[in-house]
């Protein structure tokens, strides 16, 4: 059963293979924090530079492209800066919870690899895992939240062979 559901509205991520990829980054997260991947789900858009340029002034007020965007399907952040989110109960496997949304653009995914001498494969698998960390409730406003998060990432990642991106 697939954890991500992928919705390509950019040819370039069928290509590039955003949905083994997104697959393969979410089964870690939640590995990660020890949560199964029986009756959860998750949404992953791949689209280019214009489409999240709208969604990020829709949703956020930045009429400008970013990497990714999450949308959780529930808040699910700590009641105290620096504490782990309440984290899901998972659905039945035939009728997952979902975790949420995630939109994550091609252009600005790739020239930010290009920029920042990382393989597009492993930035874009670090978008991912940030974005589903978003969808459980983890942040990054306040120092603590960043510190959690971040540290939560370099280990997810580590976990898949990638090296810490920070």
């Amino acid at each position: 059963m697939d954890l991500v559901e992928t919705v390509i509205e950019d040819e370039r991520w069928e290509a590039f293979g955003l949905a083994p990829l997104s697959e393969r980054a979410g089964r870690a997260v939640l590995a990660g924090l020890e949560l199964p991947v029986a009756g959860l789900s998750i949404s992953v858009m791949g689209c280019d530079d214009a489409r999240i340029a709208v969604l990020n002034a829709d949703f956020r007020g930045k009429p400008t492209p970013t990497n990714v965007l999450s949308w959780p399907a529930e808040e699910r952040g700590a009641e105290l800066v620096g504490e782990v989110p309440e984290l899901p109960e998972p659905g039945a496997p035939d009728d997952p919870e979902s975790l949420g949304d995630i939109a994550i653009a091609f252009d600005t995914c790739a020239r930010e690899a290009e920029e920042q001498g990382k393989p597009m494969p492993d930035h874009v698998t670090h978008l991912i895992v940030h974005g589903v960390l978003h969808l459980l409730g983890y942040d990054h406003v306040e120092e603590e939240d960043a510190a959690l998060m971040e540290g939560l990432e370099v280990r997810i990642l580590a976990s898949l062979g990638l090296s810490d991106p920070y």
